[in-house]
């Protein structure tokens, strides 16, 4: 238990992660949302002044910005908080990188690509059988001149945005609760509430009301949390995480939804305790795959953690 035992290392003060946390993730978001204020700005001197109120704030087009463009805005502010989380960490809890990763191993790319190609397979099949019946809720938006370099953006972005949430909740955050309570559990259970609370402000939470969103978005953090800790490391669920939401961006978008952009399809209706249920029987098929694959013991997750044991060499 590499990854979580980093933490025993003298350096897990409580004010020094509120530190890298509000500088983060506060500093990031504003700093980082610069380049789309500037642009937002352009674009309403380039109407006449005119500034545009959507229903979804997530909705970009709705101020003359091409949802493309739009999506590698949104995700600068991610780019700019995983940099300074790198720094401070590496600052005040002299961390490297991939201590914070996997507990100071070189980053495993076969676990990253075992997490697209897992979760990849049970996405696609999930949306071919809705598609199959309930083909009346999607509606076919296809447009290759905004379709094709969606493509390429979100391959390119959307995987920098949620490793950066992994980086923080699953890495950093995990290995400060792991330190604090020396208990598996506690380290998969806080930062999942935290990353849910995180989506509060979501578009689909305005929609949908807070308690009808929470479940999904905890139980999404819920998976992610028990891959980190049984895999030691988080390369799987920055693959899975980041997998997920690049279909989400190419295949569907909806009214509510965060990734406003000009996917296949337009989802009519959401109903999110269906999508819950799913999301739970889903991510209960992966962990079960996981465990056949790289023979995972589930009891880990109630065992104390035990700091590491330091010999001295004569």
């Amino acid at each position: 238990m590499k990854h979580l035992t980093r933490a025993f290392d003298g350096q897990n003060e409580w004010w020094k992660y509120l530190v890298v946390i509000m500088v983060a993730l506060v500093v990031g978001q504003i700093v980082g949302a610069i380049p789309l204020i500037i642009v937002m700005g352009v674009s309403m001197a380039m109407n006449g002044g005119q500034m545009a109120t959507p229903e979804n704030a997530m909705d970009l087009t709705a101020y003359g910005i091409d949802p493309n463009l739009g999506l590698v805005l949104i995700v600068v502010p991610f780019i700019v908080t995983l940099v300074l989380a790198i720094v401070l960490i590496k600052a005040l809890h002299q961390r490297k990188t991939t201590d914070v990763v996997n507990g100071g191993a070189p980053f495993r790319w076969k676990r990253f690509w075992l997490g697209v190609g897992v979760w990849g397979v049970i996405m696609l099949v999930l949306f071919f059988v809705q598609l199959l019946i309930s083909p009346e809720e999607l509606e076919f938006r296809f447009d290759p001149a905004s379709f094709i370099p969606l493509v390429f953006v979100a391959i390119i972005f959307i995987p920098i945005q949620s490793g950066t949430e992994e980086f923080i909740f699953r890495g950093y955050l995990a290995q400060g609760v792991a330190g604090w309570t020396k208990r598996v559990w506690a380290a998969i259970l806080i930062p999942s509430l935290l990353f849910a609370l995180m989506h509060a402000a979501n578009p689909e939470v305005k929609e949908h009301g807070f308690w009808m969103m929470m479940p999904s978005y905890f139980i999404f953090g819920l998976a992610f949390a028990i891959t980190a800790v049984l895999d030691d490391g988080i390369e799987l669920a920055i693959g899975i995480h980041a997998i997920n939401n690049t279909l989400l961006s190419i295949l569907v978008t909806s009214k509510e939804s965060a990734l406003q952009t000009p996917a296949l399809f337009f989802q009519r209706e959401t109903d999110p305790i269906s999508e819950s249920i799913t999301l739970v029987i889903s991510s209960v098929i992966m962990l079960i795959i996981f465990k056949l694959i790289l023979k995972w013991d589930f009891s880990i997750i109630w065992k104390k953690i035990e700091p590491p044991t330091i010999i001295d060499e004569a």
